[in-house]
């Protein structure tokens, strides 16, 4: 195609967008999957929960606003329960009863949202704050678009800062490492494990409260997060959050130019880079070998 480079520049800005929300989503479950080894299918279900709730709130309170903090709340506390009364209990079952509940969960979270919101297709307006455009490359931009990156990279800071700089963070890398050894060193590693599955709950949730406005809401909205985010997790490496941040941002980038260039192919070249990677480093990018 002959076309200017701003518009390759918007097409990149496109994917960086679609690529933080992936990231969004894909960074609780990597961290539950790091940190407890459970491949939980139902975390793209809180996604697209915190999304309808979203639809809700603004519809019925008219606020979109405060479903940044109502929907994240309602979707951890889900998480939290789900945790402490129902996954717990598979923790010495193996990963084969973890992932039959999990799926059963998704299939029970997927049947709620029908009953409650239906099956038809909906949409959130953005806030009137973030409904205009600004110049971009020359060309007039969504504001909503960068609303949604700098919350974006604003969560990736508050996410680095608390993994690195903080007491809760440093048991949690330890425990991802080895959580018998930090068990044993008296910290009570399942309240632990509750509170990163309610804290990945949030986050995919939060996700789909900015991602409202950005997509249209439908039964099948947390299926497709789920691809993206096992995508997420086999390139960037299990366990591995800045794998998950940069194999997010290939993702997005993978899909804005690919539907750019060959629409039909787009989804394609997602499992195309699966499986280079599945090739050259099993473990993936950033993953490290058992």
């Amino acid at each position: 195609m002959n076309l200017p480079i701003e518009a390759y520049l918007i097409q990149a800005v496109h994917g960086l967008v679609y690529g933080m929300l992936v990231f969004l989503v894909a960074s609780g479950l990597t961290i539950v999957f790091g940190m407890m080894g459970v491949l939980n299918f139902a975390h793209a279900s809180f996604y697209m929960i915190g999304a309808f709730i979203a639809y809700s709130v603004t519809v019925y309170l008219g606020n979109f606003w405060l479903s940044l903090a109502i929907s994240p709340g309602i979707v951890g506390s889900l998480g939290i329960v789900i945790e402490r009364f129902l996954l717990r209990k598979t923790y010495r079952m193996g990963q084969g009863a973890q992932l039959l509940l999990t799926f059963g969960l998704l299939f029970i979270l997927n049947e709620l949202v029908r009953i409650i919101w239906g099956g038809s297709v909906l949409s959130v307006e953005a806030p009137a704050l973030l409904s205009g455009e600004v110049q971009l490359f020359g060309s007039p931009y969504p504001v909503y678009r960068l609303f949604i990156l700098l919350v974006s990279f604003l969560l990736l800071g508050v996410m680095a800062l608390l993994l690195l700089k903080t007491r809760i963070g440093i048991i949690i890398r330890a425990a991802v490492t080895d959580a018998k050894m930090v068990e044993a060193l008296g910290t009570n590693v399942p309240r632990v494990f509750m509170a990163v599955l309610g804290g990945g709950a949030a986050i995919a949730a939060l996700a789909g409260v900015i991602a409202s406005p950005f997509l249209t809401l439908h039964l099948g909205l947390g299926n497709d997060a789920l691809m993206d985010c096992f995508a997420v997790i086999v390139i960037g490496g299990f366990g591995s959050l800045l794998g998950a941040f940069v194999a997010a941002l290939m993702i997005g980038e993978l899909q804005s130019f690919g539907v750019f260039w060959i629409p039909g192919l787009a989804l394609v070249f997602q499992f195309l880079l699966m499986a280079i990677v599945l090739i050259i480093r099993p473990a993936g990018l950033f993953g490290e070998k058992e």
